[in-house]
């Protein structure tokens, strides 16, 4: 009897994995299983176009004012940026830091509502990349490379996972409104990965993602039967495992789908108004920024994969590359985002979705200790912050340094690949076992590997 039920449990488990390994032939985004447990489900990635000051925003640095409009010690040596050789003297910062949350952390005056989640946030002060330009960075950041011909890691991302939604795209893309960043599409490439795999873009406005209406007198049981008709002739054509042919048929299906559910998943209108309001829905500067973070609450509750989010983009006045009046160009551009990244943590965990959900904070450099323009500060890619909440990260914890101006990282210095092996990593996904043959070659994420950084979640 107990050889019968075991092999009868067998057969059902058999059955499920088969089922998956159908869907996953014919569809390219149906959901796959993760390589180990994953601590989290979906990412929302929060990038900040231009890069804001590390050492005015989450890392202190005291010495900045006692010795600001001073040259750079010595022992330092001359670190330039992009526009700047290093002479320039040191700016210090206009903000007070305080400790906020049981874990005490310091955060500057710019960020008050993000200080209240603190012990929800792991930072981590010493990453780094190798460009000061800012496309070139941005690359690194989102695909891992110098040069836009790489997926991006939300293709990877879905690419590895599907998608828990088969009424939405897997991989959401939110720019701002007034223009994309440096870097443009490539940052949300699917590469040579298949297309199917790219960002979707959602637009402002009541049509967020073009070209998606039925066609005028076309009926949706008339458009249903025109695909199915084409379906068929393309089965007998390719067979059921041409996979660029399976990518295609996926997305004409999730495009008819998206028609009846897209719709409803940006309508904001049964939101309640406490929520607007606690994302700064009902006042400016926070209301555009609030609608595409509530919006994308709304996509990870939706079984969105991956959602990325732009603060700044387009012309230099709606981004945070502070090269002058440094005070100015953050105040703003933190009044836009403070509340609604604040709103996003606190409207996760309410709901109980944050302990699946990866919240990521952060830029492709950071900015620079010495002053540009009197008053500003240049592009620092030598040791930055980002942070991470959420889908299992530790928080109430700094992790790395930069020294005491925050020029260098100097303890536990991290690169994008680490960073990116860590993102996979609590996606349940092994960076050494994600991979595609291009040209000959393996290709991963994290090029020829990344050191996950254990101490964000354990």
């Amino acid at each position: 009897m107990l050889r019968g039920a075991a092999n009868g449990f067998g057969a059902v488990a058999l059955q499920h994995l088969l089922a998956r390994e159908s869907a996953a032939a014919t569809n390219p985004l149906a959901a796959k299983d993760p390589h180990f447990p994953a601590r989290a489900k979906s990412v929302i990635f929060i990038f900040n176009v231009g890069a804001p000051s590390s050492m005015d925003s989450f890392d202190p640095k005291p010495e900045l004012n006692r010795l600001a409009g001073q040259s750079m010690p010595a022992s330092f040596g001359k670190v330039g940026g992009q526009f700047t050789d290093g002479a320039q003297p040191i700016l210090g910062t206009p903000w007070k830091f305080k400790r906020h949350g049981q874990s005490g952390l310091p955060v500057s005056e710019l960020f008050p509502n993000v200080a209240r989640h603190v012990d929800d946030i792991c930072f981590v002060r010493s990453f780094t990349t190798r460009s000061v330009v800012h496309a070139p960075a941005m690359y690194e950041v989102h695909n891992g490379r110098l040069f836009a011909t790489h997926p991006s890691m939300g293709a990877w991302a879905t690419y590895g996972l599907g998608s828990e939604s088969e009424n939405l795209p897997a991989y959401v893309v939110m720019p701002q409104p007034e223009g994309t960043p440096e870097g443009g599409p490539p940052c949300w490439s699917a590469g040579f990965l298949p297309a199917v795999y790219q960002g979707t873009l959602l637009r402002p406005g009541p049509k967020p993602i073009l070209h998606l209406d039925r066609p005028e007198g076309v009926s949706a049981e008339r458009q249903r039967r025109t695909l199915d008709f084409l379906q068929e002739m393309n089965r007998r054509d390719t067979g059921e495992y041409d996979t660029e042919m399976a990518a295609r048929i996926a997305s004409y299906e999730l495009a008819f789908r998206m028609q009846s559910h897209a719709p409803e998943a940006v309508d904001l209108r049964k939101e309640s108004a406490a929520t607007k309001k606690m994302y700064g829905l009902d006042a400016e500067p926070t209301r555009e920024f609030g609608t595409r973070l509530l919006l994308a609450r709304r996509m990870v509750e939706r079984g969105v994969r991956f959602v990325q989010i732009y603060s700044g983009g387009g012309p230099i006045s709606m981004q945070w590359d502070a090269h002058k009046d440094l005070k100015a160009n953050h105040e703003k551009m933190a009044g836009h985002s403070d509340q609604p990244v604040a709103a996003l943590l606190e409207d996760l965990k309410g709901r109980g979705l944050l302990d699946e959900t990866l919240v990521i904070w952060g830029a492709e450099f950071g900015r620079l200790p010495t002053s540009e323009s009197g008053n500003g500060r240049d592009h620092n890619p030598h040791g930055f912050t980002m942070w991470m909440a959420g889908g299992g990260v530790k928080g109430g914890q700094t992790i790395g340094e930069t020294d005491e101006l925050g020029l260098r990282a100097v303890e536990d210095p991290f690169t994008m690949r680490d960073f990116h092996a860590t993102v996979l990593h609590l996606l349940g996904l092994d960076q050494n076992q994600l991979w595609v043959l291009h040209n000959g070659r393996h290709e991963k994420l994290t090029d020829f590997g990344g050191t996950v950084i254990e101490r964000v979640f354990s």
